[in-house]
């Protein structure tokens, strides 16, 4: 990053303190608040972490304190909720390189070995969320209490009564460059998706981590909680976060996957790409879908709406909602089997190791499928050679395990960390499990 330049944002913005930021595993953002006079120092490496408080980063309590510093393709946003105050995206490194264990890094490199075979990522991500309230009982419920619709999605009158809230966030989004060009309420109740412009994949990451910080600090201000947990309510749609992705070519001009003579609009490297994803499909869960919630949404009984809106089955088509890739428009590819709990930056290099990979090999798709999978059962598609994603985050890992691709996407060393720290959180659920009593159990066994 251009130290003047820098200065010269923050001068001219007044601010006065700065986040520097990076990301654990899960995607949570740490940071340490920095007076804007110590900026020459952050940015050669002055703003230390000790690398044991953070999950997944690959230190003891007796290693030294890593850095945290921006780099010259970082994004840096002013708070325009906090004037005074700037976000930055940093890399975590030691001894002045990138850490093996910084998600970050590891998407700046997977994005640099496509680059050198010709290939820039762009990607656009549709975050969804939840306002929500937490009730004096501990129980959850949805922030507007009208809210209460059947079929709730595109609520005029639920996008009114959160217009305050929703309006201010966009504006704020578009103050900061993202070009937001739509919101709608979702399909569950309290629940609301804003569409931004696609991007550099790297960028987009970083506009994702931010976003994310945003809409949780706007919504803490007015007393709600706003989650982005796959599955809040039981008997409610969850919450994904769909990828749109295009490879165009090194500087960034040519969309390589758009090809209008093909009736889908899709080039020879785009479908290879798209064999690359049915491919490493179940690995790439451990990545897209990385918590023991995340499976709540897969293979769920309808909610009161009707559709889950969530894939069960590794299959793609055209512009069918209910496959894990479909091709909403020519030129570009839209993954579906990827929620708001994922880290964006190793989701984003998850799913460009597995679609170069595609490419490498030359990989064929069929035609695709235009029916409606939600009404398929297990047995059906099985007799129709369509295979099953995954059902639980155990079985993700176990496939993560097993995909050489996607593990050396991560990195020798970071990939088995990733693993073991997935496998606690799994196996600690099921402890938890094992020892409490359900309703459903209650209404079985009670009588015997």
């Amino acid at each position: 990053m251009n130290i003047a330049q820098t200065q010269q944002l923050f001068q001219d913005k007044d601010i006065k303190f700065f986040l520097m930021s990076f990301v654990d595993m899960h995607g949570t953002p740490r940071a340490k608040l920095v007076p804007a006079e110590n900026l020459e120092d952050m940015l050669e490496g002055a703003a230390g972490f000790a690398g044991f408080a953070v999950d997944g980063v690959g230190q003891g309590p007796h290693d030294p304190d890593l850095s945290c510093v921006p780099q010259g393709d970082s994004t840096v946003f002013p708070l325009p909720w906090k004037p005074g105050l700037a976000w930055i995206a940093g890399n975590l490194q030691m001894d002045g390189q990138n850490w093996d264990y910084c998600p970050r890094a590891i998407l700046t490199r997977t994005l640099e070995e496509a680059r050198s075979r010709g290939f820039t990522l762009k990607t656009g991500v549709e975050p969804e969320f939840f306002l929500v309230d937490k009730k004096a009982d501990g129980t959850l419920g949805v922030a507007d209490a009208a809210d209460t619709l059947a079929k709730p999605c595109y609520g005029q009158l639920s996008l009114l009564r959160n217009a305050d809230f929703l309006t201010t966030l966009i504006t704020h989004l578009n103050e900061l460059g993202y070009g937001v060009y739509q919101n709608d309420h979702e399909d569950a109740n309290g629940q609301f998706e804003i569409n931004w412009r696609f991007g550099d994949a790297l960028k987009t990451a970083d506009q994702v981590s931010f976003f994310k910080f945003m809409v949780k600090a706007l919504a803490e201000e007015r007393g709600q909680c706003a989650t982005f947990m796959p599955k809040p309510f039981a008997n409610l749609t969850g919450s994904g976060a769909h990828y749109h992705l295009s490879l165009w070519d090194a500087e960034g001009k040519d969309n390589l996957f758009l090809d209008k003579s093909d009736p889908r609009g899709l080039s020879s490297v785009a479908l290879s790409f798209l064999g690359g994803l049915l491919a490493h499909a179940k690995g790439l869960c451990a990545l897209t879908a990385p918590t023991v919630n995340s499976y709540k949404r897969f293979g769920a009984r309808s909610p009161r709406s009707g559709a889950t809106w969530a894939p069960v089955f590794i299959a793609h088509g055209g512009n069918n909602r209910t496959m894990m890739v479909r091709v909403p428009a020519p030129g570009r590819l839209e993954y579906r089997t990827a929620d708001n709990s994922s880290n964006p930056y190793l989701a984003a290099a998850g799913l460009l190791a597995a679609g170069m990979d595609g490419i490498a090999r030359g990989l064929k798709v069929d035609a695709g499928r235009d029916d409606n999978l939600f009404l398929l059962s297990s047995k059906e598609a099985e007799a129709q050679g369509i295979d099953l994603l995954p059902a639980t985050l155990g079985e993700a890992l176990d496939e993560l395990e097993r995909d050489e691709v996607l593990c050396a996407a991560l990195g020798s060393d970071y990939a088995p960390v990733y693993l073991a720290t997935k496998r606690e959180e799994w196996d600690e659920y099921h402890e938890m499990i094992a020892k409490s009593v359900t309703a459903w159990e209650l209404q079985r066994y009670l009588s015997i």
